[in-house]
């Protein structure tokens, strides 16, 4: 009877860590507000950008603006819509809310002839960003940005007049839409070119870029506070900058960012990675710094985590099996030296590969070992997914599916384990792959049980030393006494 109200108690214990140890997730929080911008939307609306398309770029730029501190002290917004002709559709000192800003963007309606981007940067310089339309004088307070969307080559040059308009104190962003012409975006924009350029392949997925100018026009007050920091699990707070720890049990890495998840844990991890000619090579290398993030917060070694890569296009090539590599820096190496495969999109072949070789023990796999497969695509896949993917979950291994661009969000879903929301991942942007490779480091390594017995010790011992007081009411006292006294009841029956 003593060890069934032990357990009891010990039961009641688990509860109390979980309610009070268990450490809080860190949220985004509200101490994120816009610096003081002048902001003009310089927008495409030529023949090639359909009134469907023309209305999800619509959606865009009211997502953008849904996120600033609108105001005649804070973000001015203007919009400048153009094709053959430009159109001033509402200039910096028209709306001083965020509700009249977005009702004004719902009825712009699309120019669809040609499409003149050197004049309507022209424009900006010469009419929206002056005093008479709302502009403010130019200070280092303020902010002066153009963000221009285009679809197409633009009819006349934008070279000179984008250099003009640089000199003149704005800041470019140049957000390319499907055949544009990537040399007119780097013409148009600011330096560094690879945070003012954006590329997506259709208008689809053009909002999803809406998140990466919230954060652009973000003026941090408290780094941890706001969530936007490269810390895994802790984040500390200092005066214009943070510092990283790790929760108990967890080791710091090198990088001072990243937590060591896994400890002594074994597992067998392979990357199956999209090669294909729309991921082109510069977003290439943003893969494998991806994969070479999740890597650096393993504990790789004979017996703990083994890492495998196999690259897919029009056909599959594994890269190197699980087990070559038994230390982080030969894995990281490896995974640079790795070639752009280019090609078509065969992601079903490349998980029926991943099935019948990737994990048997003639590849490295390990008899009793956790199987982990995580799929990177950028794109629809040219063949039938659905039965490879069942297969793989149906032979116990989790599979995480990561996805940017035109990536399929379906197919992301039908590749995932369950819980499907926790093991798939989607983002617009390559660049915010960094970000998904943070979660992928908190959810591949297994936590450890806070109600096994030994997790109950380590906590009971920490609350004695913290000397630390729970205070129980005595309704709550009652409450668990009743509780204990139906336990011993049903264990005499």
């Amino acid at each position: 009877m003593k060890s069934y109200l032990l357990s009891a108690l010990l039961l009641f214990s688990c509860y109390a860590y979980v309610a009070l140890g268990a450490p809080p997730q860190q949220q985004r929080g509200p101490n994120c507000r816009t610096h003081p911008t002048d902001l003009v939307f310089i927008v495409d609306s030529s023949r090639s950008v359909r009134p469907s398309e023309f209305e999800q770029v619509k959606q865009f730029l009211s997502k953008v603006i849904e996120s600033l501190d609108v105001g005649l002290n804070a973000t001015r917004v203007g919009v400048v819509n153009y094709a053959s002709s430009v159109k001033n559709e509402f200039s910096l000192k028209t709306h001083k809310n965020k509700a009249a800003l977005i009702q004004a963007v719902k009825k712009i309606q699309p120019l669809s002839t040609g499409t003149m981007t050197g004049l309507a940067i022209q424009y900006a310089i010469n009419q929206a960003f002056t005093e008479a339309e709302g502009a403010r004088l130019r200070s280092p307070g303020i902010r002066k940005v153009a963000i221009v969307v285009t679809d197409g080559r633009p009819q006349d040059g934008v070279k000179d007049v984008s250099v003009r308009a640089r000199e003149s104190g704005l800041e470019l962003f140049a957000i390319g839409v499907g055949r544009v012409d990537m040399a007119t975006l780097r013409q148009i924009a600011s330096e560094p070119l690879d945070e003012h350029v954006d590329y997506v392949e259709s208008y689809s997925v053009i909002e999803k870029l809406s998140k990466k100018f919230q954060e652009a026009f973000c003026e941090m007050a408290d780094l941890c506070s706001t969530g936007d920091h490269d810390c895994q699990q802790i984040c500390v707070s200092t005066p214009g900058s943070y510092t990283c720890a790790c929760r108990d049990g967890y080791t710091l890495n090198e990088d001072g960012k990243t937590c060591n998840a896994c400890g002594a844990s074994a597992i067998d991890l392979v990357f199956l990675i999209d090669g294909s000619k729309s991921v082109r090579p510069e977003n290439f290398e943003l893969v494998k710094q991806f994969i070479n993030q999740v890597v650096e917060s393993l504990d790789v070694g004979e017996d703990n985590a083994h890492v495998g890569v196999v690259q897919y296009s029009s056909s599959v090539r594994q890269e190197f099996p699980l087990g070559r590599f038994n230390n982080k820096r030969e894995i990281k190496s490896a995974v640079k030296k790795m070639a752009y495969m280019e090609k078509g999109t065969m992601t079903g072949q490349a998980l029926k590969y991943l099935i019948d070789n990737t994990f048997t023990i003639s590849n490295g796999g390990r008899p009793g070992v956790s199987k982990v497969g995580i799929v990177f695509t950028d794109g629809r896949s040219q063949d039938y997914i659905n039965d490879a993917a069942l297969k793989a979950k149906e032979l116990g291994y989790k599979m995480y599916a990561v996805g940017v661009g035109n990536a399929v969000e379906d197919e992301l879903r039908m590749i995932a384990s369950e819980p499907v929301a926790e093991h798939y991942f989607y983002t617009a942007d390559f660049k915010a792959m960094k970000e998904i490779g943070k979660k992928l480091q908190m959810k591949i390594c297994v936590e450890e049980n806070p109600c096994e017995c030994e997790a109950i010790v380590k906590f009971q011992t920490k609350f004695v030393h913290n000397h630390t007081v729970v205070s129980l009411t005595p309704t709550s006292l009652e409450a668990v006494s009743k509780r204990l006294t139906a336990l011993e009841n049903k264990i005499t029956v």
